[in-house]
């Protein structure tokens, strides 16, 4: 039975079968990640002026615009993590293996942790140091006028931040090393 009729896909069910389906579209993910952080500052500012951000008090737009810079440090932060990501996700499973989107989506909930942690930790710490010192009690204004209803302002969120952010990094690594030691169990037990 090697005619086309029967073997018509077998380049499709090659790409399932060695893991390149899903080692490939998750490295463009990654690229598109990358680019996503590098819109989202001018996205940002885009908003704040829509909602008129500098018509308000001279202390809001001052504390808006370094928030801004920092945002825009976060992003790029962000963008150097999804692009060094995108080469290594490629290499997380190798042909042969029998368990190889395991590892893949295994990385990706680890560098989306590294991500989102980072981004809390420096984005949320500036936001509730600036907003603090400089707005104090009117700080949840420009909370709202970002768009982050998560940002809070007082010196115990200055603390939390960055906690926050060191703890998601850690528990979504650690979600990510439990599943890719389960498919390296696995994948080690088919081969011995």
């Amino acid at each position: 039975m090697d005619n086309k009729f029967f073997t018509f896909i077998k380049p499709y069910l090659s790409l399932i079968d060695n893991g390149s389906l899903y080692r490939k579209p998750f490295s463009w993910l990654y690229i598109l990640f990358a680019i996503i952080n590098l819109i989202l500052p001018i996205y940002i500012f885009y908003q704040a002026l829509d909602n008129n951000i500098f018509d308000a008090k001279a202390k809001f737009i001052i504390v808006f615009l370094l928030v801004w810079l920092i945002i825009a440090f976060a992003s790029w932060v962000g963008f150097q993590i999804w692009w060094d990501r995108k080469s290594k996700v490629i290499s997380r499973s190798v042909v042969g293996d029998e368990f190889m989107a395991t590892p893949v989506f295994s990385h990706l909930i680890q560098t989306l942790g590294e991500w989102i942690g980072s981004w809390i930790g420096i984005v949320g710490f500036g936001f509730a140091l600036l907003s603090t010192i400089i707005l104090g009690d009117e700080g949840h204004y420009l909370s709202q006028q970002f768009g982050f209803g998560f940002m809070e302002t007082g010196f115990l969120y200055i603390i939390l931040m960055p906690i926050y952010g060191f703890l998601i990094i850690v528990a979504t690594r650690f979600l990510a090393e439990q599943f890719r030691a389960l498919a390296s169990i696995a994948n080690n037990t088919k081969k011995n």
